[in-house]
């Protein structure tokens, strides 16, 4: 068969065959720009004093974000009034107040587990041409599945702790100004401006920032104190004002109080360092009992295994 009668009898190329390709080209381009422009993404926090703050949300959270108007409908039911206020509450505590509230956080968290589930068992026609793996793969469906499910609630815990962990860390050294600077004859409100002033912007710092204008527009010192105790929802910081508070009340001396709780807070600060300390040894067992025993078992039958195969071979 000469040239001219193959090229004759081949296959013409339909318009399918052409476009069904560069559509794909085009979704997967259109994709790779949707993630990168959502990746590129900021979220600020507004602070008391008109400040913006960055919160960092997770990737997964802003690509679902531009579709939670069609998902938060579906939580918007006064039976669900009281779990949205606790969860309003959690993302408050954590720092996201402005930037995320419970309707967006329970569509995000619906969005993950929609999504996952046809990407899940989209893997499958991937999967079953591999062998020994295709017969797997609804095992790691179900995986994604129940990831996707826990992501945003582990997510909203890991932050909050973060935070109530840098306020806890914070905390003795922000009594011991403020009781510096009340004993030195300075009120309260200066004391607190004194301190926003001088420190880093932190966790700590924003929510005195937010007491102080408080107290500016007109709220008393005592219910400011409170409404941050129950913001934050921290333990060390609640017990300090619930002192602060009662100080106030029986017009007992701040430095006094103040004093009294620096003290206490760095004594809790020593021994949560010596909690560490203890359970450190306890922590290291395990990888060096996982670690340790294969190599002494490499180290001692590693010769004899090593014999055997040169008498066998």
């Amino acid at each position: 068969m000469n040239p001219e009668q193959a090229l004759s009898q081949a296959t013409p190329i339909t318009p399918q065959e052409i476009v069904a390709p560069l559509m794909w080209m085009v979704f997967a381009f259109a994709a790779a720009w949707y993630v990168g422009l959502t990746a590129s993404e900021v979220k600020y926090a507004r602070l008391a004093d008109g400040r913006q703050q960055m919160r960092s949300l997770p990737l997964l959270f802003r690509l679902m974000l531009p579709f939670v108007s069609n998902v938060a409908p579906l939580f918007r039911h006064k039976k669900l009034d009281k779990y949205r206020a606790k969860l309003d509450g959690r993302l408050i505590s954590a720092g996201y107040e402005g930037v995320l509230n419970a309707e967006e956080f329970l569509s995000i968290r619906l969005l993950l587990v929609i999504v996952a589930i046809p990407v899940g068992f989209g893997f499958k026609p991937a999967l079953e041409g591999l062998p020994g793996v295709g017969r797997y793969w609804h095992i790691g469906t179900i995986l994604m599945i129940g990831y996707s499910l826990i992501y945003a609630t582990s997510w909203l815990k890991r932050v909050r702790n973060v935070r109530h962990r840098s306020m806890q860390k914070a905390l003795p050294y922000v009594l011991d100004l403020m009781t510096l600077s009340v004993e030195a004859g300075l009120d309260f409100m200066t004391a607190i401006r004194k301190i926003i002033e001088r420190r880093v912007m932190d966790p700590l710092g924003e929510e005195l920032l937010r007491v102080f204008h408080e107290i500016q527009v007109g709220k008393t010192r005592r219910q400011a104190l409170r409404d941050m105790g129950l913001r934050v929802d921290q333990p060390d910081l609640s017990s300090v004002v619930s002192a602060l508070v009662q100080a106030d009340e029986l017009g007992v001396s701040l430095g006094t109080i103040l004093r009294i709780m620096a003290d206490q807070m760095r004594v809790k600060r020593f021994q949560r360092a010596e909690k560490l300390a203890y359970e450190a040894p306890v922590k290291m067992l395990g990888p060096l009992l996982l670690l340790i025993f294969p190599a002494v078992m490499l180290f001692l039958l590693g010769p004899i295994v090593a014999q055997a195969f040169r008498n066998v071979f």
